[in-house]
């Protein structure tokens, strides 16, 4: 694999430098051919994460780069197809980039999400019990990852604009995935 570890490096508490470094390196990330229906620009989704008090957006390190982006939002679980907006964080913008895909790095991100995610539910003191996203039917790489880091399909989410999608959870309660 490379790399058992990544460390997400939340934007939100870095000083203006470092974050500038930062949103040069995920300015400088892409995808594979056909993965942008499934995923937006990385650093439009920064920037967006960034500019709305409700997402925190984190950028993916592992092995002292850059791989990947993603950012977790309060309030907004519907989006994936959740029924209770307060009730769980919503993982989207999730990306790893195309330099280090195929690495077990989505998995292990999307781990370290669910881990984020449930500390800022104790700093913030609120009540969300897990993690939920949305991922393409067709997109049978990030389904995959999702399951392997613990996140439970939920059942079908029409909604989304690239086609048919899973809802996917994660519970706070759920054990690491081994």
């Amino acid at each position: 694999m490379g790399t058992d570890w990544v460390w997400l490096i939340p934007l939100r508490d870095l000083d203006a430098d470092a974050r500038a470094i930062q949103l040069g390196a995920i300015a400088d990330m892409s995808l594979l051919a056909g993965q942008e229906r499934f995923v937006g620009d990385p650093l439009r989704m920064a920037l967006a994460g960034l500019a709305e008090e409700s997402r925190y957006p984190y950028v993916v390190e592992a092995g002292g780069n850059a791989s990947g982006v993603l950012t977790l939002q309060a309030g907004a679980a519907g989006l994936a197809g959740w029924p209770d907006d307060g009730s769980a964080w919503l993982l989207r913008g999730f990306l790893i980039d195309s330099r280090h895909q195929g690495k077990g790095l989505g998995t292990l991100a999307a781990t370290a999400a669910v881990e984020a995610a449930r500390r800022l539910t104790v700093r913030h003191q609120s009540c969300e019990s897990g993690v939920v996203l949305s991922v393409n039917e067709e997109n049978h790489a990030g389904h995959s990852a999702y399951r392997r880091a613990g996140f439970v399909d939920a059942g079908p989410y029409l909604g989304g604009s690239a086609g048919p999608q899973r809802t996917m959870f994660h519970s706070f309660a759920a054990p690491a995935p081994a």
